[in-house]
């Protein structure tokens, strides 16, 4: 009796393999896991959309350039702007605050650590929190696992996830997350133990990058101006020209002709070309001016730093606007307000609704002070006026403006009542 053995019984597939194929750009279509993909899969209730980026052609613009995680990184508008976001938040302090009778107040709890010094045991919170808002921009979805104690919802700390090893989906109303590592099995996580933080145009389940969709175009158009000026300079920054006379050269003229080429192409394409019977050159392309290759590339750093909502000036683009003077200090606290605030403010509620299922009173919030202060000058005067000054009517005292100002209260201080009387304490005044 013969026996068969039939492979497409069973699904044979390695857990490992997966996981490394799933956090890298590229390796399904390289392994050819996309096309097995498509074969197995039902074409009927796939969309047009779904099915170019099954194929990984939907990163492909109209320039010609693939748009990536990695190629993206390859354009100083995109990295100099996703470094600025992510490391900005990274570097602020996640404060930790308590209620109390309507009031709010420092709070000294055990998580501060996990989220402004160490994640977890190869992670400091700088690098994790950059990691989340990395992958936010680049994959559209931040993912991070919170750390507990065995049976208790006491937190250990936290560690952020590679977003393409998380795979969300929907399971009787709930939404339930399956990582597949790189090394080990798979697992499910319930949503109270993963930070989620999606991105503009979030389903409830995924989001669309901002980089590799909404960007697309503007960053392929920058990849293909940026290797059209490097092929330009490998040439010797020079134009294609041709040789033109109203005469006919003869057989002697042409060899001259062709030799001095030659050794001016052997040269690098430098050198002075010998022209004889009348020769002239004459450029066939445009030149720099005309093609506008530098206003090209000035433009996709605008249009880039448009996406991000960053102002060009920190990213080293001060084409139009100058560096110095209280303009750029307003932009800044611009870029604070409305840049990075749509950014604080979901994390802020993602920890505060995952740390704490039930409202507690604790909650977490960042310190955005010192990236929004002014001079010093004109800061101090703010405090006098706030705390009275030339016999005015206080709204601050001297704990308070210290407070602001990351220092301890200090009872040693006289305080302003706002009263102006010209006189000392201990004098009592005449009748």
């Amino acid at each position: 009796m013969t026996h068969t053995l039939d492979l497409g019984r069973t699904e044979h597939r390695s857990r490992v393999l997966d996981g490394w194929i799933a956090s890298r750009d590229g390796a399904s279509m390289r392994t050819g896991q996309a096309l097995a993909m498509a074969e197995n899969s039902n074409m009927d209730d796939m969309s047009m959309g779904e099915l170019v980026n099954l194929l990984v052609a939907g990163n492909q613009t109209a320039s010609g350039e693939a748009v990536t995680r990695e190629s993206a990184k390859r354009v100083s508008a995109v990295y100099s702007c996703t470094s600025l976001i992510a490391g900005a938040i990274a570097s602020l302090p996640l404060g930790f605050y308590e209620r109390n009778n309507g009031e709010r107040g420092k709070a000294d709890h055990p998580y501060w650590w996990f989220f402004n010094e160490s994640a977890c045991d190869g992670w400091t919170s700088f690098d994790a929190i950059q990691y989340l808002f990395e992958s936010k921009f680049f994959e559209g979805d931040g993912f991070g696992q919170i750390l507990r104690a065995r049976n208790s919802n006491r937190v250990t700390g936290w560690k952020p996830l590679h977003p393409r090893t998380v795979d969300p989906f929907k399971k009787d109303g709930r939404v339930l997350y399956r990582v597949q590592p790189t090394e080990g099995a798979a697992y499910v996580l319930q949503p109270e133990d993963v930070i989620h933080l999606p991105s503009l145009g979030f389903d409830g389940l995924r989001s669309p990058s901002l980089i590799t969709f909404a960007a697309r175009e503007a960053i392929g158009t920058a990849l293909a101006s940026q290797k059209y000026t490097g092929k330009f300079f490998a040439g010797g920054a020079g134009f294609d020209y041709a040789l033109k006379t109203s005469s006919k050269l003869k057989k002697d003229q042409l060899e001259l002709l062709k030799a001095s080429l030659l050794a001016r192409l052997g040269n690098g394409g430098r050198g002075p070309l010998i022209l004889d019977g009348g020769l002239e050159p004459a450029q066939l392309s445009v030149n720099s001016k005309d093609a506008e290759i530098l206003g090209t590339r000035l433009f996709t750093v605008e249009d880039i730093c448009r996406f991000f909502g960053v102002p060009p000036h920190m990213v080293g683009h001060t084409d139009k606007t100058t560096s110095w003077g209280s303009g750029i200090e307003s932009q800044g606290i611009g870029f604070v307000r409305y840049t990075l605030q749509r950014h604080l403010t979901p994390m802020s509620q993602e920890l505060n609704r995952k740390l704490w299922p039930v409202r507690e009173r604790y909650f977490v919030e960042h310190i955005t002070a010192a990236l929004e202060r002014g001079d010093l000058k004109g800061r101090y005067e703010a405090y006098r006026i706030a705390m009275g000054r030339a016999g005015e009517m206080p709204f601050m005292d001297a704990d308070e403006v210290r407070r602001l100002e990351n220092m301890p209260p200090n009872p040693n201080l006289r305080m302003n009542t706002g009263e102006s009387s010209g006189k000392d304490d201990d004098e009592k005044p005449t009748e």
